[in-house]
C-alpha cells in the first residue's frame, strides 16, 4: 500500500513538473499595425508587432543626413499545434502589406520558417539570423542597382512561426523531437501550403501584368522542422511542376519550383520522400544554362537529431514493413544505380549518401570582414553556375560549394552536406558564412539574366 502511495504520488510530481515546464501555446504578435524603425543599430525589436519595417541608416558622405543602407519590410504569420491560424487577420494584415508594397513596384519576398526549439517570440535567435538575411538582401539589392541603373527592388520578409519548442526542461526537451516534428508536419500540410498559393500568385499577377514578366522574386526557406513543414506543403507541387516542364517544341525546358527558390536546412525528412523527384531529375543528363538551382536542402555533417535520432524513431515504426533492393538510372554517369530501400525509408535525406549531390565546405576567410561586394559576387556565382559540371567548384565568400562526380551540371535540386564549421548542429544557422552562403543562393536563383548581364557588362566598363 505504501509503494502503491509513493508511485501515485511520483506520477502526481512529474505530470505537474511536466505542466509547469510547458511552453505557452500562444501568438506573440498580437498588435496588426505597421511598427516603423530608423535606426543605425540592428539590434532594436518591434516587440509585438506583425507588421515591421526596418530602415537601418548610416551617415552619406556627401550628406551630413542619414540615408538608409539596408530597408526591408517584416511580417508575421502565426500557426496553432493543430495547423490553423491563431488569427485569420494576422494572415490577411501580411498578404494586405505585401500587396500595397506590390503596387507601383518589383518585390523580393523572402519567406522563413523557423524550426525546433524555436518560435514567433521577441528575440529569438531565428528571428535575428532572418533580420540578419533581410538586411544582406536589401543592401545587395541597392548596391546592384546602382550598377545597373535599375530600380532595387523592395524586399519582404515573411517569418512563419509556430510552437517549435514544448518542454523547457534541459535535457527532456530533447524528447520532444518527434512530438514536435508531427507537429510542424501538421503546420505544413493544414496551413503553409495555401498561405504560399496567396504569395505565389501576388507574383504571378506581377508577371501577367508586364509583358515580358516582373523581377518580383519568391524564396522560401526552412529551418529544422520548419523544413519539414514547408516540404509537406510544397511536395506535390515540386513533383507536378517537373513533369509539366516542357517547352514549346515538345522538347524539355526549364525546371521551375515552387516560387524561384526553397531552401531546406536540417529538414526532418526521410530519404523516401524525395526519391520520386530525385530520380527524376537524376533521370535528366543535361540541363540549360539558363537553369537557375529551385530547391536546396543544405545537412550538417553533425545534425546529430537527424543523424541518430531520426533513423532510430524510423527503424521502429517500419520494423514490419517489407523493403527490398531498387534501382535508378543516372543519366548523368550512364549507369543504374543501386539503391536499398530499407536505407530510404530511414534515412534522412541529407545523410543518405546517393541522393547527396554537393559538399559545402568553410574556407578561412571570413565574410563579416572585407565583405565581398555584392555585384562582383552575383556576376562570380552566376558565371560559376553557368559553367556547372559534375565535380566542379564554385567559390563563395567563406566557403566552396563543390558538385559531386554522379550529378549532372546546373541540377537544379542541390542536396548539400555541409562542414560542422559551418553548421555545428541541428538548429544552429547563426554562421556569418552560412547566412552568407544563403544569401548568394537566393540572390542567384531571384536574379533575372537580363539583370545579371547588364552587371557584368556595366562592371566591365567601369574597369576599363
Amino acid at each position: 500500500m505504501r509503494g502503491s502511495k509513493r508511485t501515485l504520488f511520483a506520477t502526481v510530481f512529474l505530470l505537474i513538473l511536466g505542466l509547469g515546464a510547458c511552453t505557452p501555446h500562444q501568438q506573440y504578435r498580437t498588435k496588426l499595425d505597421l511598427c516603423t524603425i530608423q535606426t543605425t543599430s540592428l539590434t532594436t525589436e518591434c516587440g509585438l508587432h506583425t507588421l515591421q519595417r526596418y530602415q537601418h541608416l548610416q551617415p552619406n558622405s556627401a550628406d551630413p543626413s542619414h540615408e538608409a543602407v539596408q530597408d526591408y519590410l517584416l511580417g508575421f504569420v502565426e500557426w496553432d499545434d493543430q495547423g490553423m491560424l491563431f488569427d485569420r487577420k494576422q494572415m490577411d494584415a501580411v498578404l494586405n502589406a505585401v500587396y500595397d508594397e506590390s503596387v507601383g513596384k518589383d518585390l523580393l519576398i523572402v519567406v522563413f520558417m523557423h524550426g525546433w526549439q524555436h518560435s514567433a517570440a521577441p528575440g529569438d535567435d531565428n528571428i535575428n539570423m532572418f533580420r540578419s538575411l533581410l538586411g544582406q538582401i536589401s543592401e545587395s539589392e541597392r548596391q546592384i542597382s546602382k550598377t545597373t541603373e535599375e530600380s532595387p527592388r523592395q524586399v519582404v520578409g515573411v517569418y512563419l512561426g509556430w510552437r517549435g519548442r514544448s518542454v523547457t526542461v534541459p535535457v527532456v526537451d530533447n524528447l520532444s523531437f518527434w512530438e514536435r516534428r508531427n507537429t510542424a508536419e501538421k503546420v505544413g500540410t493544414v496551413g503553409v501550403t495555401a498561405f504560399l498559393s496567396r504569395l505565389e500568385r501576388i507574383k504571378q499577377d506581377k508577371d501577367s501584368a508586364m509583358r515580358g514578366g516582373s523581377r518580383t522574386r519568391l524564396a522560401v526557406i526552412g529551418n529544422g522542422f520548419g523544413g519539414t513543414a514547408l516540404y509537406s506543403a510544397i511536395a506535390q507541387t515540386m513533383e507536378n511542376r517537373f513533369v509539366q516542364t516542357i517547352a514549346p517544341e515538345g522538347a524539355q525546358g526549364n525546371v521551375v519550383g515552387v516560387g524561384n527558390l526553397v531552401v531546406l536546412i536540417n529538414p526532418a525528412l526521410e530519404a523516401m520522400r524525395f526519391s520520386s523527384l530525385l530520380e527524376m531529375s537524376a533521370g535528366r543528363g543535361a540541363y540549360f544554362g539558363s537553369q537557375l538551382p529551385v530547391l536546396a536542402v543544405l545537412t550538417s555533417e553533425t545534425d546529430y537529431a537527424t543523424k541518430l535520432l531520426f533513423p532510430l524513431g524510423h527503424k521502429l515504426s517500419t520494423f514490419f514493413e517489407t523493403t527490398r533492393e531498387t534501382s535508378r538510372w543516372n543519366a548523368s554517369t550512364r549507369t543504374n544505380e543501386l539503391l536499398e530501400e530499407n536505407a530510404l525509408a530511414v534515412t534522412a535525406l541529407g545523410h543518405f549518401a546517393p541522393y547527396r549531390t554537393h559538399y559545402l565546405y568553410a574556407t578561412e576567410e571570413h565574410p563579416s570582414s572585407e565583405r565581398l561586394d555584392p555585384v562582383e559576387s552575383l556576376q562570380k556565382m552566376y558565371s560559376s553556375w553557368v559553367l556547372d559540371y559534375p565535380g566542379s567548384q564554385i567559390g563563395l565568400h567563406g566557403s566552396i560549394l563543390e558538385r559531386t562526380e554522379h550529378s549532372a551540371g546546373r541540377n537544379p535540386y542541390l542536396v548539400v552536406q555541409v562542414s560542422r564549421d559551418l553548421i555545428k548542429d541541428h538548429s544552429d544557422v547563426s554562421d556569418a558564412r552560412m547566412v552568407e552562403f544563403v544569401r548568394s543562393l537566393v540572390m542567384l536563383s531571384c536574379q533575372t539574366p537580363k539583370t545579371i548581364e547588364k552587371a557584368r557588362s556595366e562592371a566591365s566598363v567601369s574597369t576599363r
